[in-house]
């Protein structure tokens, strides 16, 4: 028992750390999150330290194959080491802009209105759909600032006629190009140079703007230093991730903790960077780095370093603010994120990215470094391929090593990891489901990292498809097959190495490690392989209400909640039977609708007693447009605020196996 409890101090000494203070302490004080970092960091190097010296160094030249693994794996630890101090720097400090934009709005807006700044709101458009353009028209038209001073802009760069038509009628400015050129970036340096605003808020075709974010971000710009206000984006509907792995409900969309809790951390170091979209900048200084640059596929960053290039920040509101598309289908998922990857690293090429652009101090070259581009999938691919490898080949990832010098060294590092993601982003994180993630991504961006790196530029800008939705199902055969391989090969290599006769290693103590960690990548994989198969979606996401109604139905009325509500019509829940059926027309009253012309689809029973009404209604004209504002600038949200493990298991348990459980969020 003695020897138990030695063997695991250091792991017990990161638990006690942990949930003796670290939990109980402040998450967001910067004390707390500067000891909690610096913890685990000296943990982390302990572990370096001794896997350099003892399982590395030790491995004598020999020429063999393992010696070489051995060495490949330690530099990719190196990688991925390097990208964690990055992460543990950025993530010890944060800071809430809020209370900031609180006092700023009142200072700002107590001048006559005219005295304010114009706003130019610029809403590039490619090939997206009316259904899609029509929200962020609408949206950008309704925002909370006098008319005077606010123009939108929709810089089509299809060209398209009933787009312009379309603009016509609402009070749009619709402006197109000759050509194509630098695409998204030069879209946008032909939108300068029409327009004229003091300031230019940006939304991709597919946001919709909050009628306050004018208000809210504005303001900031009293500082002369600031270049841009960037705010988080929020999505009004489920990603594939979400929906294939039946989570809509329990699970967030994968960029929460990019925007709710890196983007913040950034900001408070002075190393946030705009990403295009829900953002606004200051005129005057884009024309001083002569407009929006063009030289990689993420304009938005480099547009970051330029500004720094020049003196200007970039500041992080971390409010919800617009609502928009998240990529629709898994083709979508991987167009945008190979873009990102593939800009990212472009501008390690760059002469004004951050190995070379002027200005730069020695900080924000690091921390503007896409090192995470560069190692995240190869170490992820490292560590489900070093369980087979070992299995098949009797080559261990280090120089032979007991199992106590791995519960010694190596647990206490995944312990504090876990720990302090769990206490950093503690409605963002679960380790199986966020390593499933990963994992299926790596299959198809790693390729994308190894072609970035070889051939960085050449590859055409390629618009997210929106508007496509994902009506039937579909499936990744590429991922899911490169999934079953290593599921396969993993699982093989245990049974092959259970019978003595087969075994490819000795009985080293090694081998009991291998076999649990082969035995968590094929738990992992399972549940990746689950995300290839897509689940039909709808075109149309509905927002859960919770609001008052009144069905009138020929002489009768009844009083309602509406649970659910969309563009085409919505549910509306009973505490008792009304005389209605499928086929009926009603009126239904609510906020701001008060005769609005619906029909019954359908009248059923509640589980938990009361009755549920289906209604459909179809809008036009100028009543769309209310319901668009209504809908999407800023009074329901999709956002998901805890987690439910026990409901995130369910639902797991019911893609895999193909039971109907109930997920209660």
């Amino acid at each position: 028992m003695v020897q138990y409890l030695v063997d695991f101090a250091p792991t017990l000494f990161v638990l006690a750390f942990f949930f003796l203070f670290s939990l109980n302490w402040p998450r967001n004080a910067t004390w707390a999150r500067a000891i909690t970092c610096l913890v685990v960091l000296g943990v982390a190097l302990r572990y370096l330290a001794w896997r350099f010296v003892a399982t590395v160094l030790a491995y004598p030249y020999d020429g063999s194959f393992g010696f070489f693994w051995t060495w490949f794996v330690f530099l990719v630890e190196l990688g991925a080491f390097a990208d964690i101090l990055l992460f543990l720097v950025a993530m010890s400090r944060t800071v809430d802009r809020s209370a900031e934009a609180d006092r700023r709005e009142r200072e700002f807006f107590v001048r006559d209105a005219a005295d304010l700044p114009t706003i130019d709101v610029f809403i590039p458009t490619y090939n997206e759909p009316i259904d899609v353009l029509e929200r962020t028209i609408v949206g950008a038209l309704a925002l909370d600032y006098p008319r005077d001073k606010l123009t939108v802009y929709v810089l089509d760069d299809k060209r398209r006629g009933w787009l312009k038509e379309y603009c016509d009628r609402k009070g749009a400015i619709h402006v197109t190009r000759p050509d194509n050129s630098h695409a998204k970036a030069g879209n946008m340096n032909h939108g300068l140079t029409v327009s004229s605003g003091d300031f230019i808020a940006i939304f991709d075709a597919d946001f919709v703007p909050y009628r306050t974010f004018l208000r809210r971000t504005v303001p900031f710009f009293t500082d002369p230093t600031i270049g841009i206000v960037q705010t988080p984006q929020h999505f009004f509907n489920k990603d594939p991730v979400q929906s294939n792995l039946s989570l809509e409900k329990v699970w967030p969309d994968e960029q929460r903790l990019f925007f709710d809790e890196m983007a913040a951390s950034r900001d408070a170091w002075d190393v946030s960077f705009c990403c295009g979209s829900c953002s606004i900048a200051r005129r005057s200084a884009l024309d001083e780095i002569g407009g929006f640059p063009h030289d990689s596929i993420t304009e938005d960053l480099l547009t970051t370093l330029a500004l720094l290039n020049r003196g200007y920040t970039t500041r992080y509101l971390n409010e919800r603010l617009s609502m928009g598309l998240a990529a629709e289908n898994l083709k979508g998922y991987f167009v945008q994120r190979g873009r990102w990857c593939r800009g990212g690293i472009q501008t390690i090429y760059l002469h004004n990215g951050p190995l070379r652009g002027p200005g730069l101090t020695l900080f924000q070259r690091f921390m503007f470094l896409p090192l995470s581009w560069l190692v995240q999938y190869t170490v992820r691919f490292v560590i489900l391929v070093v369980p087979a490898v070992y299995l098949w080949t009797g080559a261990a990832p280090l120089y032979f090593t007991g199992t106590q010098d791995i519960v010694w060294y190596q647990l206490p590092v995944l312990a504090a990891y876990f720990l302090l993601m769990g206490w950093l982003t503690p409605t963002r994180y679960l380790p199986l489901v966020s390593s499933a993630v990963g994992a299926f991504a790596t299959f198809r961006m790693l390729p994308v990292v190894i072609s970035s790196l070889v051939k960085p530029f050449g590859v055409p800008f390629r618009v997210t498809p929106k508007g496509s939705g994902n009506e039937d199902s579909a499936f990744d055969a590429y991922t899911f097959f490169s999934i079953a391989f290593w599921i396969a090969v993993t699982a093989l290599g245990l049974v092959v190495n259970v019978v003595p006769e087969w075994s490819r290693i000795g009985e080293g103590e090694f081998s009991v490690v291998s076999a649990w960690w082969a035995v968590i990548n094929i738990a992992v994989l399972m549940v990746a392989a689950l995300i290839c198969f897509e689940k039909p979606r709808p075109l149309l996401d509905s927002f859960a209400t919770n609001e008052p109604a009144r069905i009138e139905h020929e002489d009768a009325a009844f009083a309602g909640r509406i649970t659910s509500l969309s563009l085409e019509g919505g549910i509306v829940e009973f505490d008792g039977q009304p005389a209605l059926r499928a086929g009926d027309q009603v009126i239904v009253e609510m906020e701001r609708f008060p005769h609005l012309r619906s029909t019954v689809e359908a009248v059923s029973r509640l589980a938990g007693g009361g009755f549920a009404m289906k209604f459909r209604y179809l809008l036009e004209g100028e009543c769309r447009d209310r319901m668009i504002v209504k809908l999407y600038t800023g009074q329901y949200s999709q956002d998901i605020h805890e987690l439910d493990r026990s409901a995130i298991a369910s639902g797991l348990w019911s893609r895999m196996f193909g039971r109907t459980v109930r997920a209660t969020a």
